[in-house]
C-alpha cells in the first residue's frame, strides 16, 4: 500500500504560479512512476504530468506543456508540480497518484486532492 499526502494549492490570479507537493510513503517500490491528475467541476479526471522515479524522465499533457514542471526528490520520496502562467481553465482539484509506469498510467494509489483556483 502506498500513502500519498499532498500540499500546496490555493487561490491565484491569472498568470500567477503555484507549487504542489506530494510525499509518498509505504510500498513506494511497487510503482515506478508518479503522476499528477486534475478534475474540474463537471469534467472527468485528466492526466497532467508524470515522472519516473529512477531516471526523472517526464511526460506532460499538451495543455500544460511549457507551463508546468514535474520534479522528484528521491531522498524525500517527494514529487512536486510547479505551475506557472496559470489560466482560469487550470482551476481543478489536483491529485497526486502512484502509477504503474511512465507510459502505463494505471493508478495504484491516489492522494486526497488539493484545490487550485485561478481567478480571471
Amino acid at each position: 500500500q502506498v500513502q500519498l499526502v499532498e500540499s500546496g494549492g490555493g487561490l491565484v490570479q491569472t498568470g500567477g504560479s503555484l507549487r504542489l507537493s506530494c510525499v509518498a510513503s509505504g510500498r513506494t517500490f511497487s510503482s515506478s512512476a508518479m503522476g499528477w491528475f486534475r478534475q474540474a467541476p463537471g469534467k472527468e479526471r485528466e492526466f497532467v504530468a508524470a515522472i519516473r522515479w529512477s531516471s526523472g524522465a517526464t511526460r506532460y499533457a499538451d495543455s500544460v506543456k511549457s507551463r508546468f514542471t514535474i520534479s522528484r526528490d528521491n531522498a524525500k520520496n517527494t514529487v512536486s508540480l510547479q505551475m506557472n502562467s496559470l489560466k482560469p481553465e487550470d482551476t481543478a482539484v489536483y491529485y497526486c497518484a502512484a502509477v504503474q509506469t511512465l507510459w502505463d498510467l494505471k493508478v495504484k494509489a491516489w492522494g486526497q486532492g488539493t484545490q487550485v483556483t485561478v481567478s480571471s
